[in-house]
């Protein structure tokens, strides 16, 4: 993801330093999307870059906003801005705002192979 160096975006490798609660701006491909039923409306969200998995957390209140739900529901190439959260060993960003970037996929984004959406 060369392309986006531009845009200064965190990889899955350097987001492993950053402290708890630190706003952070990152992206990768998506490559699951789950909202099970007894997550009261949360979407949780796989990205992969090429140096590892990103977890995104994206709570009812961000998803259900007009200009949110089809970033979240048709993007292939997904930026998020939000918060570093780290826990018990567990990490994730906790998503402010999203933004779809597949457009930068070009003719690869056009493919879904070996990806498996669950909403």
């Amino acid at each position: 993801m060369k392309a986006l160096q531009h845009l200064k975006l965190l990889t899955s490798k350097e987001l492993q330093d950053v402290p708890d609660r630190k706003e952070i701006h990152t992206c990768g491909v998506v490559t699951t999307k789950q909202q099970p039923e007894t997550a009261n409306g949360v979407i949780f969200i796989s990205l992969e870059d090429e140096e590892g998995e990103i977890q995104v957390i994206v709570y009812k209140g961000i998803w259900e906003k007009p200009h949110q739900r089809p970033v979240v529901l048709h993007s292939r190439l997904l930026a998020v801005k939000g918060r570093w959260q780290r826990e018990d060993g567990v990490c994730n960003v906790i998503a402010g705002h999203l933004e779809d970037l597949t457009p930068m996929l070009g003719r690869a984004g056009d493919e879904q192979q070996g990806f498996q959406v669950m909403l």
